[in-house]
């Protein structure tokens, strides 16, 4: 056995001991239940929210109405007409009910009293002959549109009929193959999948060092274990933290999919790779956009030694994970572009792009390119967050002066 695979053994267990220690401490605290359940936590909130937004809407449209003046010989007709338009849309989209009147004298004065008329609220009234009808609307200007269709249904069944002109058959049909919207859709998925759960998880890699430096534990690490290993031991000891919520998550959403009704089919959403195949590149792909966000976190919170630091980091690294976001959705819905292939190249937004070119394109060897790419911008991250931590604080002699000596020793080379 030669030194230098005895030396790279070593590296290893002592990355792994520092990842095992990192993830112990982490997972067998109180607080990541807390952090594990955050989602039933969010969600709730959101539900409560939702709830009451959707209480108050749904309030309101249930006292809308559209009026329409008309002699009663004529409401058969148009009740029908209602009836037909009614299919064209879903129960979410459907306008509001229809309110029949009967004329009382001067029809137009009539049609503006309807809108001061109590406990409703009328978005447009229309009165007149069915050819050539006045329509009154305030500020929806929907409603009024859906009145003149209205009228005009109404003149077509009464000058041929109620009875339908037309029956047809209605056949469902498969495709062999997803549509390019659809394939456009699941890339965007997927751009979506792994950009939340990045944004959620590996923003907690930059405050993993901060108390480490105050209590000067990492000195002792620093003095035993080269920094690299310590830098890549936390990294993928956070990533095991990732990785359990991930599969935790994942089993109650499988569990929850099995419920979901018999219309919904997601058949459509197929990724240009296969099922199984998209699945591993979604997981190969979450693993490299974890590892590479979490090594610029890493290497720029490692500079931080307090909590204000490390809070007035955290927006620009949001900024930062919502630029890769747009540039990669960007690049799923235009595959084959030249943002597409800036998107593809450069290393933060790498792996978001290729999850969305696994949905949009069958070939397979860019992402063993792609995933050889990414891994070297990990080994590259690392290396320089090492080195800068050597630099900036540990030979400063001062957790707290890390950008400063940083800061100073560059302004020195120029």
């Amino acid at each position: 056995m030669t030194a230098r695979t005895t030396d790279l053994r070593r590296r290893l267990r002592q990355t792994l001991t520092i990842a095992h220690r990192d993830f112990t401490a982490t997972v067998f605290t109180p607080i990541f239940l807390l952090f594990l359940l955050a989602p039933v936590i969010m969600g709730s909130f959101g539900a409560i929210g939702g709830l009451g937004a959707a209480s108050v809407s749904a309030g309101a449209a249930e006292k809308e109405r559209v009026v329409v003046i008309a002699d009663p010989q004529d409401t058969a007709t148009l009740v029908a007409a209602d009836r037909a338009l009614r299919r064209l849309s879903s129960s979410e989209a459907a306008p509001p009910p229809l309110d029949l009147r009967a004329p009382q004298g001067n029809a137009r004065a009539q049609a503006l009293e309807a809108f001061n008329t109590p406990d409703v609220d009328v978005l447009a009234v229309m009165h007149g002959p069915f050819a050539a009808p006045e329509i009154l609307y305030g500020q929806s200007r929907r409603s009024a549109r859906y009145l003149a269709v209205l009228a005009d249904q109404a003149l077509r069944i009464d000058r041929t009929g109620i009875d339908p002109l037309s029956r047809a058959t209605f056949t469902r049909m498969t495709r062999a193959a997803p549509t390019a919207g659809s394939r456009n859709t699941a890339a965007f998925f997927a751009v979506f999948g792994i950009f939340f759960l990045t944004l959620f998880l590996s923003g907690q890699v930059v405050g993993t060092m901060a108390e480490e430096r105050n209590n000067k534990v990492i000195e002792v690490l620093a003095a035993a274990v080269p920094l690299e290993s310590v830098f890549l031991g936390k990294l993928l000891g956070m990533f095991g933290v990732a990785v359990l919520f991930v599969g935790f998550w994942g089993l109650v959403v499988s569990q929850i999919g099995a419920l979901l009704p018999p219309e919904v089919d997601i058949a459509d959403l197929t990724p240009a790779v296969g099922f199984r195949t998209f699945a591993l590149l979604f997981a190969a792909y979450f693993t490299t956009a974890y590892l590479l966000l979490g090594s610029v976190f890493l290497g720029i919170g490692a500079q931080a030694s307090t909590m204000r630091e490390i809070q007035m980091l955290s927006l620009p690294i949001t900024v930062l994970q919502v630029g890769m976001f747009a540039l990669a959705s960007a690049a799923a819905s235009n595959p084959g572009s030249w943002v597409a292939q800036l998107a593809e190249i450069f290393p933060l937004s790498s792996p978001f792009a290729m999850a969305g070119r696994a949905a949009n394109s069958p070939e397979l060897w860019p992402h063993v390119a792609a995933l050889a790419w990414q891994l070297l911008w990990v080994a590259i991250f690392i290396t320089i967050g090492a080195r800068l931590f050597r630099r900036g604080v540990l030979q400063s002699g001062s957790p707290a002066g890390g950008w400063k000596k940083l800061f100073r020793r560059g302004s020195s080379d120029l």
